[in-house]
């Protein structure tokens, strides 16, 4: 630990960074607290100026960096620290994977109280930056403003980008975004030129005024490229005006799509879209299947991770050849699809009726006749009647929100007692409470951390767990 810590002037020296938080703050312990730092990572030695302080802990940021972690490197980006995404990017890329890895197992191990038998390292992703198909653009007439700026000097206010943490109504002004090749940076950019050069409205978002509200940019692998604008108090000609400009100035866009919204929040679920020019749709390919992809429908956004995340609940499963498989919250049937040539039968479940939709399209593009998808709370439908018509399943592949799943949804497997469950989760924490209950008659009998998001504390978790043909004995 150094020398003994001291505050002076709301300033602890010499606290050494012996772990990282999952929103990116790293952790250094005095004898009576616990210290969360901006910016800071294990292995820094620093001196900390406290902005608050609790009972047991306090947050701060670097005063002082006295010895740099070995891990340290230079952010690549401009806007680290201020925008909410790539929080480890000052962090070497290896260091990160430790770092997932160890907070799956922490959970596991604390929350779940499971042995970490069958434990894999951590699948890396090929690409590191540029590796998301999809972005979601806010437009905004209140810009966040830096230190040294002051709205008083008639600067500019108007802003295309993300929203500033903890700030729903402050949106950081992007120049280049490292998350999504181009030209989803050209696209942003040159929408954001045009509305300035002809005085269209930046949404407010307190007032709930304004021409422009927002832009979502998706790619697929396939090289389609989806564009939509979402509008909110415009009149026709502005939105001829700007669609036709978009048309022309990126004539690659094979999906050109707006959208009229006046509610109060930005979900485009509940609205209709306006196809401007060519399809309503792009396609991803993934293991020579083919996937329809919406304005609303969800997918993987790191194509070439979620073709490992897949390939790795398929062989988690071991397939023969002759199993009904559950598919729990399927989404748009992304694994349902993908593992149908493997199986007898998929039953998928999901609560959003469009991506029911999605899921069944998806299955006739490829002529995949051996699936059927029901759209109902997990809760409602995953009730004893519906097993008895559709026939219990041998593997049950489940996929739930960050929430992890239901404890009725979770009660229905300990019933169901399914041969195999995979278990695929994005939020360990949450995957180790459910696992809580389904060891006491599943064996966990392989975990595969997989890393989809550099740069960012989150981690994707694949768990097979294994039904013990004899109860366990205290």
């Amino acid at each position: 630990m150094g020398k003994r810590t001291e505050f002076t002037k709301k300033i602890i020296e010499n606290i050494s960074i012996i772990d990282i938080a999952d929103e990116g703050k790293g952790i250094g312990k005095t004898d009576e607290l616990v210290v969360f730092v901006e910016k800071a990572i294990p292995g820094d030695v620093v001196d900390v100026e406290v902005y608050k302080k609790k009972k047991n802990f306090a947050e701060g940021k670097i005063a002082k960096l006295i010895t740099p972690s070995a891990y340290r490197t230079e952010a690549f980006c401009e806007h680290f620290g201020t925008c909410g995404g790539c929080k480890w990017q000052h962090m070497v890329y290896d260091a990160q994977l430790v770092y997932k890895q160890k907070s799956v197992t922490d959970a596991l191990q604390r929350l779940g109280k499971i042995e970490l038998t069958g434990l894999y390292p951590i699948l890396p992703s090929k690409q590191t930056v540029y590796y998301r198909n999809k972005l979601e653009y806010t437009f905004s007439n209140k810009r966040w403003l830096y230190d040294g700026e002051n709205r008083e000097d008639n600067i500019d206010m108007n802003a295309l980008g993300f929203h500033v943490p903890g700030r729903f109504d402050k949106i950081l002004n992007v120049q280049h975004c490292y998350l999504q090749a181009d030209p989803s940076n050209q696209i942003r950019n040159r929408i954001r030129d045009y509305a300035l050069e002809h005085q269209l409205s930046f949404y407010d978002l307190r007032a709930h005024e304004g021409v422009l509200r927002n832009l979502i940019i998706r790619t697929s692998t396939t090289g389609e490229l989806m564009a939509i604008v979402v509008f909110a108090y415009a009149d026709e000609e502005q939105i001829n005006g700007l669609m036709s400009f978009v048309a022309a100035e990126f004539p690659q866009i094979t999906s050109l799509l707006y959208i009229v919204n006046h509610k109060k929040n930005d979900t485009i679920f509940d609205q209709d879209v306006t196809v401007y020019r060519g399809e309503a749709y792009i396609h991803e390919e993934m293991n020579g299947i083919r996937f329809r992809i919406g304005p609303k429908s969800f997918y993987q956004t790191n194509s070439e991770q979620a073709l490992h995340l897949y390939e790795i609940t398929r062989d988690f499963a071991g397939f023969k050849g002759d199993e009904l498989v559950y598919d729990l919250y399927t989404g748009a049937g992304t694994i349902a699809n993908f593992i149908a040539a493997s199986v007898k039968q998929v039953i998928g479940v999901e609560y959003v009726p469009q991506a029911i939709e999605d899921a069944k399209v998806n299955s006739a593009i490829n002529n995949i006749t051996n699936t059927k998808f029901f759209a109902g709370d997990m809760k409602d439908v995953l009730v004893a009647g519906f097993v008895a018509e559709h026939g219990k399943p041998d593997v049950i592949i489940t996929d739930p929100p960050r929430a992890g799943m239901h404890p009725d949804v979770v009660n229905r497997l300990m019933e169901i007692e399914a041969d195999k469950i995979v278990y695929v989760s994005c939020n360990a924490a949450t995957q180790a409470r459910d696992l809580l209950v389904l060891k006491e008659k599943y064996d966990v009998v392989k975990i595969q951390p997989v890393d989809m998001f550099p740069h960012t504390q989150h981690v994707e978790n694949v768990i097979l767990l294994q039904l013990r043909i004899t109860p366990l004995i205290n």
